[in-house]
């Protein structure tokens, strides 16, 4: 049975993220899923448990960033009775569990650094110890984290344990993002249309060629969760009827993936791209002089390149 058909596609992008967790599944081993908010980690997290020797056993979620830093350990590592104020009762904790199973930990970059320590040592020996127990536990349970930040950022920050990085980071696997992978809207829309219909019993509706470009042109800043919810929205709003663009939200008719640019405004007009390219080589040899290394390094080129586009613009130096 492939308990991967609850991921939607057909790309090259998706076929590659299948595979890779196919294998990944196929071992007890930790996985790093990596995206943005949006891109299917959880559903992606849950196929790999289906896919796994651990499928019949339970399969527990935890978003780090729902619950207070002053919870988070308790709600993990389990309490013992009067360990802190509130404390009535000795509690399990989600890695007892689960234990047999697997623990999916979302956001895993929001979790505090005091509990980052305590994420390690179970790693690295299998021990959760409850708060105020002085008595470690040893379960077994399997490890899928998925973050939407760059982990390397929050460790250059100290905001992440580098060691803690490397001991998730075993298998990354990276989720591509809906602009990414754009060839498979279409499908991912039916089938959510599909979906939501006979939620609702009512009469899916259907896509117009022009609204379906119309959604391939977007660049869904809030990945397949955005498209599924606006899916629901016109199901809902249109049932049996036919989706053309005027029936689409202006962000996604009139909204343009933003431009990243180094500082450098393009003209309205445009502008020559040879001549901006010359004119820049002579700026750089009349600052310096003639000075063709000087100028190679203004430039941010090799002197040999810097060479090149001399002889491929024609000019010399005075």
């Amino acid at each position: 049975m492939d308990h991967f058909t609850t991921i939607i596609g057909q790309s090259p992008a998706i076929d590659s993220l299948i595979r890779s967790a196919k294998i990944a599944a196929a071992t007890d081993v930790t996985i790093l899923l990596k995206g943005e908010t949006g891109t299917g980690k959880e559903v992606l997290a849950n196929a790999i448990q289906k896919a796994s020797v651990r499928a019949d056993k339970k399969f527990i979620t935890l978003n780090c960033a729902a619950l207070p830093e002053g919870l988070i350990e308790s709600e993990l590592f389990g309490h013992k009775k009067g360990a802190f104020t509130g404390a009535s009762n000795s509690s399990q904790g989600l890695f007892q569990a689960a234990h047999g199973g697997t623990l999916f930990l979302d956001e895993i970059n929001s979790l505090p650094l005091t509990v980052q320590g305590k994420l390690l040592r179970f790693l690295d020996s299998g021990e959760c110890l409850p708060v105020g127990e002085t008595t470690a536990i040893k379960v077994d349970v399997r490890i899928i984290a998925a973050t939407n930040t760059d982990l390397s950022q929050q460790i250059a920050s100290g905001e992440f344990r580098s060691d803690l990085y490397y001991r998730l980071n075993v298998v990354p696997i990276e989720l591509p993002t809906l602009a990414e992978r754009s060839e498979d809207i279409e499908q991912l829309a039916k089938h959510f249309l599909t979906l939501f219909a006979a939620n609702h019993d009512i009469t899916p509706p259907s896509f117009s060629k022009s609204a379906i470009k119309a959604l391939k042109a977007y660049h869904w800043p809030g990945n397949i969760r955005e498209l599924r919810n606006l899916c629901e929205r016109l199901c809902i709003l249109l049932a049996g009827l036919v989706i053309e663009p005027s029936n689409l939200p202006n962000e996604v008719l009139g909204s343009k993936p933003p431009i990243k640019t180094t500082g450098f405004a393009l003209p309205e007009k445009g502008l020559q791209l040879d001549n901006l390219e010359a004119d820049l080589i002579n700026q750089a040899l009349a600052r310096t002089n003639g000075n063709r290394s000087q100028s190679a390094r203004l430039l941010g080129l090799s002197r040999d390149t810097l060479l090149y586009r001399m002889q491929k613009h024609g000019l010399r130096t005075h």
